[in-house]
């Protein structure tokens, strides 16, 4: 029996194989990154996100989410609305203070270019919770982008530490 590969085309080869495409994902990352950093930032300097009073907006947050439950076509589907109910609103605090901190995380590793990949990805989770929560605002696009980014790990972050640290992540693998 012979297997048939499907070729890659052109333009998928360009954008998520050849370094060529590289300076496109470092665009792509610094605006994604800044935007995760600046509102993990904005989070971590305000107490009712992180600090003595961390969850007091998360609170309000998820209870707008929770009123989003009823009705034909619910913005918050009632699996997730059990989620948020049974395992973040018990544990508010500790949540508020994992957004914020993930958020300048996920900002400061896309921008350095640092695991691309992995980064992208717990931005991508990130964004699908808040539109689970039935927030649209800038969600969608941060979504696209980080899935796209995810696709390009290989080159997205050759203009970064991943250039560095990729031949020693690689010797791992193998071993």
């Amino acid at each position: 029996m012979t297997l048939h590969f499907v070729e890659q085309s052109p333009v998928s080869h360009f954008l998520f194989s050849d370094t060529k495409s590289a300076a496109l994902w470092l665009l792509v990352r610094l605006y994604l990154g800044w935007g995760w950093f600046t509102a993990g930032i904005d989070k971590m300097q305000d107490s009712a996100w992180f600090g003595y009073n961390a969850g007091a907006k998360l609170t309000g947050f998820l209870q707008g989410a929770l009123s989003k439950t009823s009705g034909a076509h619910p913005d918050v589907q009632m699996w997730y609305a059990s989620f948020l109910n049974n395992l973040v609103m018990p544990n508010v605090m500790w949540w508020s203070n994992a957004v914020a901190v993930g958020e300048v995380l996920v900002g400061l590793g896309l921008m350095v270019g640092c695991i691309v990949g992995v980064t992208a990805f717990f931005g991508a989770l990130m964004n699908l919770n808040f539109l689970l929560a039935g927030t649209v605002s800038i969600n969608p696009e941060f979504l696209i982008l980080g899935i796209f980014l995810i696709l390009a790990r290989r080159v997205a972050g050759y203009y970064g530490v991943d250039y560095f640290i990729s031949p020693y992540l690689r010797k791992l693998r193998k071993s």
